[in-house]
Formats: C-alpha cells, structure tokens, sequence
C-alpha cells in the first residue's frame, strides 16, 4: 500500500483569513455539545502549557485566519479513565490540540493564543497537552514561530515537501530549497525534538535515486518525526494535465513501492520506528494528536472543510456521530455568524461503520488494533470470533502478512506496505460476521437448486 497521499496541487489563491470572531462560537458550541462527563481534570479555570507565555487551553481541526484554502484546528478528547475527577470538573478534558489545514502559520500568533484561551474556558486542558501547529517554510520565520511558542503551540508540522528547487518548482511550491532549510533550523531550535517535516516521493520523472538522495539530504536536517506522502495528482491542476497529456511521465507503481521500500529501510536504519503507513518517529516523538484518529478516540472538527467524531451528550446523545464542517470558508463564516455553526453534515454511524473505522484506521499503526480497543467498540464480538475463524483473515496470518495474538490484530512489517490490498478482505469478513446473511430459501420439491454450487471465492 502506499503512504496516505498528498495533494501535488499548487496552492490556491488566497482566500479572506478564518477570523477568529468565527472559529470561537463554533469550538464553544461543539465543547458544550461533546460533554464528556466525568473526563474533566483540575479545577475551572485554565492550564498553563508547557513553554507558553501565558495561559492557554486546547480543543479541535482545521483553522484559525489561514488564508488560502481554510484549515481549522482539530482537539482530541481522552477516555474516562485517563483523567482525575476533582470536584467543579469542567465539561470534558481535551488532550491535544491540531491547527492544521490551508496554512495556519499565515494565520497571526494573536488568532492561534485567542483561540487556545477560549477553549480553556469550556474545556480542561492537561499541562502536557500536545499543541501543533503546521508552517508553510515561507511563512515560518524565527521571529514568527517564537510568537507562536508564546501563544501555546509546543511541536511544530514543517512542509518542506523536497530539498530540491527544481521538485518544489514542479510542484508549484512557492518556497525554496534554502527556505526549507531555515526553516526547519528555526523551528528545531524552538522546539527541539518536537519538530516534525513532511516529504512527498513519486512525483512526475523522479527517479528513485534522486528519491534516495533527497531523502538522505533530509534526515541530515530533520529533527525525530518524519512524515511520507506519495504524491496524488489533483485533477484540474497544471501538474496533472502535464502527466495525463503525455508531458510529463507519471512513474510506474513498481518505482513507487521501491521508493516507499527504500525510504522505510533508510528512516528505520537512521532509529526511526515506523509507527504508521506514512509516519516514522524515534525517541517516542509520536504524535499524539495523530493516534488519537488512529486509535478511534473522540476528537472535535472545527474551521472549513473539517470533520469530527464525538458523542452528542450535551443533546442527551449516547450514539458517535460523524460531523462534517461546511468546506468553502467564506460560506462557512457565514453559516457561523448567522447559525452559530458551519456544520453541513452529521450522521450519526451505526455500530458496524464504527468497528470498519477502527479496524481501517487500526491497522494502519503498527501496534493494530488491541483487544481493549476493540472491546470498547464490540462487548459482544471479540476480534478472535471474527478474524480467528476459517476465512480471509486467517489465511493472511499463514501468509505472513496479519498477526492475532494477545495484543489484538496488527499487520507485519510486510503487510504494513500492502495495507491497501488486504483491507477489503478483511472488511468483508468483518461484515459477515457481524450481520450473517440470511439462510437462503429451500427450493420447491423436486425443483433443482438455482446457480452453481461450490465455496464462496476469496479475495486474492
């Protein structure tokens, strides 16, 4: 399977920033909604963070007045048990907090820290909480990541995509090679082993050998987390008309597996531990925020285009609902300032939608899914009932790509990079399990049975 994909799109014009008069009404409704009760930790009032100028708190995704194309800003919500239960709890306990979508480093220190400290008002924030942000390293100066660490932000999501200028050029980056560099530099220095860079391979005539250079140019710069994305044309772009017309050669998915090969066995040997399809990280810089999706934790959207995952309490709700943030940002202010909210879509997902998330998302890390995870999710379904039995799912553990064991299902190192293909196996048998088909109706006497007979066929 290759890594989750990036969008190789050059940026689109600059759209009217997300104030944060808009972000604010939105992320207080959701908290109050959310409610986790029993999850609040420490007295009202706020949390202080670690290496802030100030008191500051946390919540939710996609952006704070970013410019460009939305973003918003995403915070995860713990179970019961991780928190204490003082008395005059707030609400709910948030334990990240993501500013990520569109350029949030455009966005002014002023916005980040304004929105952080009315969060805390709704929400309790631990002292440890993780607070990222992501930069764009044209907008990622010394002087302007330092406003940031005042405001709250603890780890930083570098963009840096490539080391080369003819790549970034391709791409239609506006930064340079020089750029990236000073960037990455600045925000080690602010945030030391809390940095983190993105990188994209396969992009249109990269070779693998300058795949492998460029990456060993960036892990003499990176600091202990790692990002890999293999890049997905978007249609309507230059770049994709380039390669579909024949410009421009699109490499062969044969080169891009050996690109992702290479480049796990070149962060693995460097001490990096691939704790997911595209993330690497060494000396326990995991995201924490990124786990939280991983992991099928509750987690708050707010800002255009964003999603979300929680329990609607605050309504009386016992069920998880999906929610989905209008995406253009202008109408989504509008829908704040007019309703309160800028939430388009809202389902509420049925046990089985719930168990596909955690097993299509679970898989993806490389601890899988545990058994207490999977128990939160199906009391009366254990994952040895459903994926121990004859079918798919056993028939890749003898095949080396799948474990069950004491510690849940996970894939191997091996099956890690083929995730894509065994997945649909796996969902199929999940749903087989958890609602078996009805048993079919016996023909008339004497009739001859409709079809050909012969076991069901598997999934290659």
């Amino acid at each position: 399977m290759s890594p989750s994909p990036k969008w190789g799109a050059p940026p689109r014009p600059h759209r009217r920033p997300v104030p944060a008069v808009a972000l604010l009404p939105q992320a207080l409704l959701l908290l109050q909604l959310q409610q986790v009760r029993g999850a609040g930790g420490g007295r009202g009032g706020r949390a202080r963070l670690p290496g802030a100028g100030g008191t500051h708190p946390a919540p939710p995704q996609p952006g704070a007045e970013v410019g460009a194309w939305g973003g918003g800003f995403v915070g995860a919500m713990g179970p019961l048990s991780a928190y204490p239960q003082p008395p005059h709890l707030l609400p709910c306990s948030v334990t990240s907090v993501f500013f990520g979508g569109g350029t949030p480093s455009l966005a002014s220190p002023r916005t980040i820290a304004a929105v952080l400290e009315a969060v805390a008002g709704a929400a309790h924030l631990p002292a440890g909480a993780e607070v990222t942000l992501e930069a764009n390293p044209r907008s990622a100066g010394t002087a302007r990541l330092a406003g940031f660490k005042a405001a709250g932000v603890n780890r930083l999501s570098v963009g840096i995509q490539s080391l080369d200028d003819a790549e970034l050029r391709l791409l239609g980056r506006e930064h340079t090679a020089a750029e990236a560099r000073g960037a990455v530099e600045a925000a080690r220095g602010l945030f030391p082993g809390r940095t983190s860079i993105d990188l994209l391979f396969g992009l249109p005539g990269q070779s693998r050998g300058a795949w492998a250079r460029g990456l060993e140019a960036a892990l003499g710069l990176c600091d202990h987390h790692v990002s890999l994305y293999q890049l997905t044309l978007e249609r309507g772009t230059a770049l994709a008309a380039q390669v579909s017309g024949g410009a421009l050669p699109a490499p062969s998915q044969d080169l891009l597996a050996d690109m992702y090969q290479t480049a796990r066995a070149a962060l693995v040997a460097a001490g990096f531990r691939q704790y997911e399809v595209s993330n690497f990280a060494r000396k326990g810089t995991l995201s924490t925020h990124n786990l939280s999706y991983w992991r099928a934790e509750q987690y708050i959207g707010v800002g255009p285009g964003a999603h979300g995952r929680f329990v609607l309490r605050g309504e009386g709700g016992r069920s998880r609902e999906a929610r989905v943030q209008t995406l253009e940002p202008d109408a989504w202010m509008r829908e704040v300032q007019s309703r309160g909210h800028g939430t388009r879509r809202r389902v509420v997902l049925s046990p089985l939608e719930q168990l596909e998330e955690v097993l299509a998302l679970g898989l993806r890390t490389d601890e899988g899914v545990t058994h207490e995870r999977w128990g939160r999710f199906s009391p009366h379904l254990s994952l040895e009932a459903i994926f121990g039995a004859p079918g798919e799912a056993k028939a890749l553990q003898q095949q080396g790509w799948l474990v069950l064991d004491g510690g849940g299902l996970r894939c191997t190192w091996r099956g890690l990079a083929l995730l894509d293909s065994l997945l649909p196996a796996l969902l199929c048998q999940l749903q087989r399990r958890w609602a078996p088909p009805a048993a079919p109706a016996l023909p008339a006497q004497g009739a001859a049975p409709a079809g050909g007979g012969g076991a069901p066929r598997r999934s290659p």
